[in-house]
């Protein structure tokens, strides 16, 4: 029997309760399917700040690189946004992604059949289905260049470095034409090559790499039209390559056409299989302890996880079924809820998925 080593970022919000939720799919998956699951707990982002004065600790780290696979439930809230930004939650999140060299986020938005009343294009424009996968470069760009504050001329003024080496974007790029050719064959690069220097180099850089994949069909849109594209027509798109800013921005943008943030799933990998998994929402203070967040997207994560990371395909599969069956079964929590369903909340829907393995 397999045993998988994973580490707990429960976070703050609710991210401790929609991690529960994925603890016993993962739990009752690895009862199906024949194999056991070692869980470490570890502090990152507010959570980590209250404890220990910092957002990441090194102890955070060091039990992240002992274990095979992270799952991440939300970090940040009001109570934390004074803070300087090195010492905000979310600079927790750009450590660990450094840390453990993950470097390509896979994002994928898709629409549920059941789901499809969410969405908010008309019928007519998403069709039958949609199904995109945004990968997003995650350690170089904007979020990692040279960045500080000076005064010119008596005034303050701010800056932030959009860099990018040759080496980053190949190997992000290898990504997103590897998981193109897996799907439906066709990978449009976003960027920004009519204007930035930096987006001229990403757009020389994946023409290269496309020379190695001649079954993938490339095209290329600067970043304003791709976000007009994305809710003109999403149906055109298949995988999406886009640069950490550009990523950030269009998978959230994604999330929407797809009915609901509370239903998208993210992987964040690097040369290895150890990824961290995490839904792309935040942490919602404002419904913490309510018991009504939307555990589906954390769930949804573990299957990434199990795919990705453990090669645990039949059991990704189970678990995207089970998703499909609650929700064809009609129970919605209150982020997706219409009328003529079955409201529920959090511990409610985590049961289901459970019952429907």
């Amino acid at each position: 029997m397999n045993t998988y080593k994973i580490t707990l970022l429960r976070g703050d919000g609710i991210g401790p309760e929609i991690v529960a939720e994925a603890i016993k799919v993962l739990d009752k998956t690895g009862e199906r399917f024949g194999f056991a699951l070692e869980y470490t707990e570890a502090l990152m982002g507010g959570c980590a700040i209250d404890a220990t004065g910092v957002p990441l600790p090194q102890e955070t780290i060091d039990k992240c690189l002992a274990s095979d696979a992270v799952l991440l439930g939300a970090v940040g809230g009001w109570k934390w946004d004074n803070l300087p930004g090195n010492r905000r939650p979310e600079a927790g999140l750009l450590g660990i992604r450094g840390a453990l060299e993950l470097y390509a986020n896979l994002r994928p938005a898709k629409i549920y059949g059941p789901l499809k009343g969410a969405c908010p294009l008309r019928p007519d424009i998403i069709g039958d289905s949609m199904d995109i996968m945004v990968v997003r470069e995650l350690t170089g760009g904007i979020y990692f260049g040279k960045r500080g504050r000076e005064t010119v001329d008596g005034v303050e003024a701010a800056y932030d470095t959009e860099y990018y080496t040759t080496t980053e974007v190949e190997r992000i790029a290898r990504v997103a034409f590897e998981s193109a050719r897996k799907r439906g064959g066709k990978l449009c690069n976003v960027d920004k090559a009519n204007v930035l220097e930096s987006s001229r180099l990403w757009r020389e850089t994946v023409l290269r790499v496309a020379t190695e994949y001649p079954d993938v069909q490339l095209s290329h849109l600067y970043i304003d039209n791709a976000a007009m594209q994305l809710v003109r027509n999403p149906k055109q798109f298949d995988v999406i390559l886009a640069s950490n800013i550009f990523g950030d921005i269009l998978s959230d943008e994604a999330s929407q056409v797809a009915g609901s943030i509370g239903m998208l799933a993210s992987a964040s990998l690097g040369n290895g299989t150890r990824g961290l998994y995490e839904p792309i929402h935040g942490s919602a203070p404002d419904i913490a302890g309510k018991g009504i967040a939307n555990p589906l997207a954390t769930i949804l994560s573990i299957s990434m996880m199990l795919r990705y990371s453990f090669d645990e395909f039949a059991a990704a599969d189970a678990i995207e079924a089970a998703v499909e069956k609650v929700l064809e079964d009609g129970l919605r929590t209150p982020d997706i809820y219409t009328q003529g369903g079955k409201k529920v909340g959090t511990v409610e829907m985590g049961d289901a998925v459970v019952a429907a393995l």
